[in-house]
């Protein structure tokens, strides 16, 4: 008998130890019920998605564009490569561009380095014999070569080249161009300032044969090729009429102030890759030159004489 009433009052203990509060079992049941997010929860939270956001959509820009800006300097490494084998094949550089016979076309100097590109097929389509508008070289106008092209630019692959207008009216193109972005150094002035254009003091020019002899200040001070958007003027690297608007300078640039300079003349170097541009030196490697840079310096880096 006593046993069993300790099991009795042990089960009642149990029972009452289980048992909850009829506040408690309310609460549980209360807290039980809750579903989802709070007016303040949700707030809280799209906060600090936010704040991330902010924080790694400027990383993930910055990383592609350093990556864009990689791919524009080995692109520009290639048309070094490229220019040095044919200095070592013919002893002199490409000229900055070559009239055919009428001298209604100039044809540029990325023309004759299309071979040493790997780009064989596209230069035996072009017949530098004849003018540029001819039929024979319909294929190559429309041709749009990727490793000429900077990654980081806005651009089209084809542009129309339309002639000299002053009067201002509605003129027809001349025709349809490919795109390039970028253009030899012609030196401190520009190549479409008159005909016949004034004397380049560059390295890649019309008027003479320039060898890596010529280059007074030394291989790895003087530039030869530079990046222009399209958005100062769309330049190419297959030729031009002579008749186009700023002809010669959609093959040549001219370094008269500093690059990406908002004021200049479209002849200028320019880039989207923030602070600078990219610059091919005659000893084959590609250095960014600052938009601060100081003119005079930016001048004499333009020029193959000592000056």
């Amino acid at each position: 008998m006593y046993q069993g009433r300790v099991g009795l009052r042990d089960d009642s203990i149990c029972s009452q130890q289980v048992s909850a509060a009829p506040g408690e079992q309310r609460q549980r049941s209360h807290s039980s019920s809750r579903t989802g997010f709070t007016v303040l929860e949700l707030l809280v939270t799209c906060g600090i998605i936010g704040t991330l956001m902010s924080l790694i959509l400027p990383a993930v820009g910055s990383a592609r564009e350093a990556a864009r800006q990689l791919q524009c300097k080995n692109q520009l490494k290639q048309v070094g490569i490229a220019l040095h084998s044919y200095h070592e094949t013919h002893r002199c550089l490409p000229a900055g561009w070559q009239f055919e016979a009428t001298h209604q076309s100039l044809y540029g100097w990325s023309v004759p380095l299309l071979p040493y590109l790997e780009q064989r097929a596209i230069y035996t389509s072009i017949d530098r014999n004849r003018v540029l508008e001819h039929p024979a070289n319909l294929s190559a106008r429309k041709t749009s070569i990727a490793s000429f092209l900077c990654p980081s630019d806005i651009f089209d692959p084809t542009f129309l080249l339309y002639p000299e207008n002053p009067s201002g009216g509605a003129i027809p193109p001349i025709f349809e161009l490919p795109t390039g972005s970028y253009v030899g150094v012609y030196g401190t002035v520009e190549a479409d300032d008159g005909v016949p254009p004034p004397p380049g003091d560059g390295a890649l020019i019309h008027s003479q044969t320039i060898t890596f002899a010529h280059l007074q200040r030394g291989l790895s001070n003087t530039l030869l090729v530079g990046e222009r958007t399209m958005s100062m003027v769309p330049s190419t690297w297959l030729g031009v009429d002579a008749a186009g608007e700023d002809a010669a300078c959609r093959l040549l640039g001219s370094a008269m102030t500093s690059p990406n300079c908002k004021l200049c003349d479209e002849c200028e170097f320019s880039s989207r890759h923030p602070g600078g541009t990219n610059f091919l030196w005659g000893d084959g490697r590609v250095r960014f030159v600052s938009d601060s840079i100081d003119s005079r310096t930016y001048q004499q880096m333009a020029r193959r004489l000592a000056q």
